[in-house]
């Protein structure tokens, strides 16, 4: 068959940037070229010990067999006590999911309610699945965006400047991947009074690094200070991010018991279940001592305040200073039209983006790929060293442009 018989759902859409990024770095570094890579969204810490002598010892007790569609029981009460304890949400056990990944909730909740006709908002920057999530799944992404004036979060008067009779979901990312930007309570209970407002749109929460915060309020989701909005809002979360648990693919979250059963519907018909031994160390991860999590964040501050420093000691670049997740997202206006030694002129962000990795051996992604230019986002899931060499060399490329 070729490949003219695929369906739309999958020629409509794009292969992840950041995916194809790092690929781009695997394929650079195995032709002998050396290259400091700020594009991978992973932890570089090990799953805690205790985590992974959970996984291990269910292993050996022989827990290795399906599980219920919507995870078993002693992961469920995990994530709500998890819920309760941290971010003050209660929720019954028949309104929790569990997934392959936070990436598998988000994608199978659109799967369950987007279709053709139907709109999803979704403030840019945006991490770079949530637009080809929404068309593979029929719907039509409504990008409205979100500038450095706002801190790159999205306003109530845009909210409702964005929603229509089609409106479906409004995305909220918080803490921000591409940009690090969190929202403080005052500013979610302001978007929650919109969306109260009108009762047939819900709210997709993706709080995936809320754990990983730097910010001096703290961390909140939309149904802590509003319950009244718990039938319209998914809270997604996953212990990939902040337990280093990328490879065990766990995700879950809460939300009104239609959604969570239609969910569950569809994950019956696609995977089951997921892993029994990645729910083991799951249960184990979100019950167990945090001293692993308040250690990696203390490392990634300290990484993001020097990245901060570096890159604003750049002249031509600027960058605000994250509120949580490992990422940065500077701009890069005051190097666009200039020209590389080569003589090839600097039009957009992707342009930049490919000089720093030629020039410097300095990969990042181009902001164009998160849906507001003129940027590059660097991963700060990496050592010390690195960032403090790749810094360098960015603006030793920077200073070469005329």
């Amino acid at each position: 068959m070729s490949a003219e018989k695929l369906a739309t759902r999958v020629t409509s859409i794009r292969v992840s940037p950041s995916t194809a990024a790092a690929q781009k770095v695997r394929d650079l570094k195995a032709e002998g070229r050396e290259i400091l890579n700020l594009t991978v969204g992973e932890p570089d810490f090990d799953t805690p010990h205790a985590i992974k002598t959970a996984g291990v010892k269910a292993i050996a007790e022989g827990d290795t067999k399906y599980t219920p569609v919507n995870g078993t029981i002693a992961l469920r009460k995990a994530i709500q006590h998890d819920f309760k304890t941290r971010l003050d949400i209660d929720c019954d056990l028949d309104r929790i999911c569990v997934g392959g990944g936070a990436k598998q909730i988000l994608f199978v909740a659109m799967m369950a309610t987007v279709e053709a006709g139907t709109e999803v908002i979704v403030p840019a920057p945006y991490w770079v699945s949530y637009p080809d999530m929404v068309v593979a799944n029929g719907g039509t992404p409504v990008i409205v965006h979100c500038d450095e004036s706002s801190r790159f979060k999205l306003t109530p008067e845009a909210l409702e400047a964005a929603i229509t009779p089609r409106t479906r979901w409004v995305i909220l990312n918080s803490p921000s991947n591409p940009t690090g930007a969190a929202y403080t309570a005052e500013e979610l209970r302001a978007l929650g009074e919109v969306i109260k407002r009108h009762r047939d749109v819900l709210v997709m929460c993706d709080e995936i690094y809320d754990r990983i915060w730097f910010a001096d309020f703290p961390a909140q989701s939309i149904v802590s200070g509003m319950p009244e909005l718990a039938d319209q809002a998914l809270v997604v979360n996953g212990v990939s991010k902040s337990y280093a648990m990328t490879g065990w693919r766990i995700g879950y979250a809460v939300g009104p018991k239609f959604l969570i059963d239609a969910i569950n519907k569809l994950q019956s018909q696609m995977s089951s279940c997921p892993s029994s031994i990645s729910q083991a160390a799951a249960a184990a991860a979100l019950t167990g001592p945090q001293d692993s999590v308040e250690e990696t964040v203390t490392v990634y501050r300290a990484r993001r305040d020097r990245a901060h420093e570096l890159i604003n000691a750049i002249p031509g670049l600027s960058c605000l200073l994250p509120d949580g997740a490992f990422y940065l997202y500077p701009n890069c206006a005051g190097v666009i039209g200039k020209k590389t030694p080569a003589g090839k002129t600097i039009e957009t962000d992707l342009d930049f983006s490919l000089y720093l990795l030629e020039e410097a051996g300095v990969a990042s992604v181009h902001g164009g790929a998160y849906g507001l230019e003129p940027y590059f986002r660097i991963s700060t899931a990496t050592s010390m060293e690195i960032i403090e060499a790749a810094c360098a060399k960015i603006a030793d490329a920077v200073a070469k442009l005329s």
